[in-house]
């Protein structure tokens, strides 16, 4: 088995993204495979345009181009959920 780490990014207002983008930064420059996998952002940034030009980085997002306000989710916004965490798991399968 090999051992890989796992970081898990939450919480309101910014930093998220670009502490994850840090840390996949310092991955893939020592040569390791990293998986970015993004809940409920499905929005257009231009650093997620950047990462998808550097070796070893896989990021993927989910969900809307819609603000999912606390205690009101849609459907929609389960089942991107459902479909991110899957993603990531067969990230983390397979290596």
């Amino acid at each position: 088995m090999i051992k890989g780490l796992i970081q898990v990014y939450t919480g309101d207002g910014k930093g998220k993204t670009t502490a994850a983008l840090g840390l996949a930064l310092r991955a893939a420059g020592r040569n390791m495979k990293v998986l970015i996998v993004q809940f409920m952002k499905k929005w257009d940034y231009g650093e997620l345009h950047s990462v998808e030009l550097i070796p070893n980085i896989t990021l993927k997002t989910f969900g809307t181009k819609d603000f999912v306000y606390k205690g009101k989710a849609k459907k929609i916004d389960y089942e991107e959920a459902e479909k991110a965490f899957s993603f990531g798991i067969e990230g983390m399968r397979s290596g």
